[in-house]
């Protein structure tokens, strides 16, 4: 288990027993503290001394539970976002931040490989079906966390797997901390206010290891795009602007421990004090750091835009295509698959378009003209926020009714809308989705960016939200977190082709039941934001394989789909950090309807949606070809 060094000063002396200056810790954050319950103890003996293997069964068991506690070993902020407790990684996390450091990243991936290896190694011959599932997807989730090891750069991130570059615009330590710590971490009592100011009072260890991380990955030649390195410093810049007092990290703390019942009201405030001391003296010196460093690096970082310009970037490139758009196609195969949809989709778009009377241009210029009419904008006000925010909730609950009749199973957690928190907003997609916890204690959260009113256009979001909420994203990974009886690695499982090509298919599954009827507009909104996910194909494979600059596929693809160029830009941006990601949605809804389309042909009158929509759903994310093996066992055993 990792340990992180605590430094606690005499402003907190009250609430504990001889605090010293400087204590190592490995669990609670000071030994004083010592407030973790009996029940919440565990034994962190590795998992080898607990279980005796016997059989084949109990040894790839063994592995998942390994598997499971080595992952969250290194990824703490993981383990609070899903709501983990001590008995569920061995170890007590709700204290720790994570080292990013050369030494610690190559460690987890050593491990991580090392595990892929032993799981694919055991014989499963004569086990059940399902049970042959779990060990491929095992043995592959385990090598998607642990990357490539002919690339040693980046970070491991327990949603993408192997991330390019620790600093950047849009995701990672520096950015998913906090807004964890703010929207996922409990303050409910002492013990957890105290977990709290401890991760606060190690956010110089923290950034400093992904400070070393950064620099080690520019002594390798592996530098960012300048655009991705500008749009970071920006970040930092938004996330120091308010004074430390005001800024939303404590906040979020101070709310919180005001609401706590059991905490007295002299607790409270040195509890609160001490709090506003770390952001002063720890966080913000710590985000200063990195934003020196950040901008000092802006001048030699790369002018070119796509990953083919980093050290064996091509063959990175192909490695970010197997993993996050599970395809053995080549980038050339996949950006033909874009302009082929690009194609059809346009086609089915004129044909409602002309009817209107938008006739003059391409769909694109169309869709754009459709942006700027005021009746499909909200108000650019606080006012114009919550009326858009109380239609996403409304569109959430009339699909709840309607999809009955083709969802069979149907998850335990909430979903709740949020906008994007305003320090985040600017490098943030147009719509997100983090995971509820696994006790329910936190829903699933639709994030939607408001930074631009102009870029929620009233006929889009239906769309988004059918893809972000249900029967989208939080219906499947709600539905997969409900599934105890799998190993826990497969209930998170975060397959970017299954997932958002999942969410990509209940765009379409909307239109198949109705909720576009009468609504020409919403439908050419669906249809807008399928062909955003095919351009997405060009444009990505445009980048990192073709060596289009960042204004050529800006270009392209406000052109093509007429999204405001805001969201062009930072769309376009983003794919330059997240290499292969923006394959996943329509490569993996090409195979999820291609599968359908076979069940369907196979079966005939035996096909039902709702039987199909379970196989697919309840088996949690796996990468594509289990999915197929899965849908052919079914159908053979609906023919016999």
């Amino acid at each position: 288990m990792l340990t992180r060094k605590i430094v606690f000063c005499a402003a907190i002396i009250s609430l504990m027993v001889g605090c010293d200056s400087e204590r190592e810790t490995s669990g609670d954050l000071v030994e004083e503290s010592k407030q973790v319950t009996e029940k919440e103890s565990v034994n962190t003996a590795p998992a080898s001394e607990d279980i005796s293997p016997e059989n084949d069964e109990q040894r790839l068991l063994e592995l998942y539970r390994s598997a499971k506690e080595t992952l969250f070993e290194y990824r703490a902020m993981s383990a609070t976002l899903y709501g983990l407790g001590q008995k569920d990684t061995g170890y007590y996390h709700a204290n720790q931040l994570e080292s990013y450091s050369p030494d610690s990243e190559q460690q987890l991936r050593e491990r991580l490989r090392e595990l892929s290896n032993n799981i694919s190694a055991i014989d499963t011959k004569g086990l059940e079906p399902d049970l042959i599932d779990s060990q491929k997807v095992m043995a592959n989730i385990t090598r998607y966390y642990a990357g490539d090891e002919s690339f040693p750069v980046g970070y491991i991130d327990t949603w993408m797997g192997l991330s390019p570059f620790v600093i950047n615009q849009i995701n990672g330590p520096l950015i998913d901390t906090p807004r964890t710590m703010e929207s996922d971490q409990p303050v409910t009592n002492e013990q957890q206010a105290l977990d709290y100011i401890g991760r606060l009072a190690t956010f110089d260890q923290f950034a400093q290891s992904i400070a070393d991380k950064f620099n080690a990955d520019k002594k390798q030649g592996w530098v960012p795009p300048k655009i991705v390195l500008q749009g970071a410093l920006r970040y930092l810049n938004n996330f120091l602007k308010a004074k430390p007092e005001n800024h939303s990290l404590l906040t979020s703390f101070i709310d919180k421990v005001n609401k706590a019942q059991d905490i007295s009201q002299d607790k409270k405030q040195a509890l609160i004090d001490e709090a506003k001391r770390q952001m002063s003296t720890v966080v913000y010196p710590a985000y200063q750091m990195i934003a020196e460093l950040t901008e000092a690096s802006i001048d030699g970082a790369r002018e070119e835009h796509g990953i083919w310009a980093q050290p064996n970037g091509v063959d990175y490139y192909q490695d970010a295509i197997l993993q996050l758009g599970d395809s053995d196609m080549t980038a050339d195969q996949i950006h033909q698959v874009g302009l082929d949809e690009v194609k059809r989709i346009t086609t089915e778009m004129d044909k409602i378009l002309k009817p209107l009377g938008y006739t003059k241009g391409t769909a694109g210029a169309r869709m754009a003209q459709l942006n700027l009419e005021g009746r499909f904008l909200y108000e650019d006000s606080e006012a114009g926020r919550a009326e858009l925010l109380e239609d996403l909730n409304k569109y959430i609950e009339e699909m709840n009714v309607a999809m009955a009749d083709i969802f069979r199973s149907k998850p335990p957690y909430r979903v709740e809308v949020r906008a994007f928190p305003k320090e985040v907003q600017d490098g943030a997609p147009g719509g997100q989705y983090t995971p509820p916890a696994v006790d329910g204690s936190k829903p699933g959260i639709y994030w939607i960016n408001l930074r631009d009113m102009k870029a929620n256009p009233k006929f889009g979001l239906k769309t988004l939200t059918y893809h972000e909420a249900n029967p989208g994203h939080h219906w499947q990974v709600a539905l997969n977190l409900a599934q105890d009886d799998l190993p826990f690695l497969r209930r998170i499982a975060p397959y970017n082709a299954y997932v958002e090509g999942w969410a990509l298919y209940s765009e379409l599954v909307a239109k198949e039941i109705g909720m576009y009827k009468d609504d020409p507009f919403g439908d050419l909104g669906r249809l807008q934001a399928e062909l955003f996910r095919a351009v997405r194909l060009v444009v990505d494979t445009g980048l990192h394989h073709k060596k289009w600059t960042r204004e050529q596929a800006i270009d392209y693809m406000a052109k093509t789909t007429g999204t405001a160029k805001s969201d062009v830009i930072s769309e376009i941006e983003r794919y330059m950090a997240w290499p292969g990601q923006a394959l996943g949605y329509k490569l993996g809804m090409l195979k999820i309807v291609a599968l359908r389309e076979e069940a369907k042909q196979a079966l005939g009158e035996k096909f039902d949606i709702a039987e199909f929509h379970d196989l697919v759903l309840l088996g949690g994310a796996v990468p594509m070809k289990v999915l197929d093996g899965k849908v052919k066992r079914w159908i053979e055993s609906k023919q016999s």
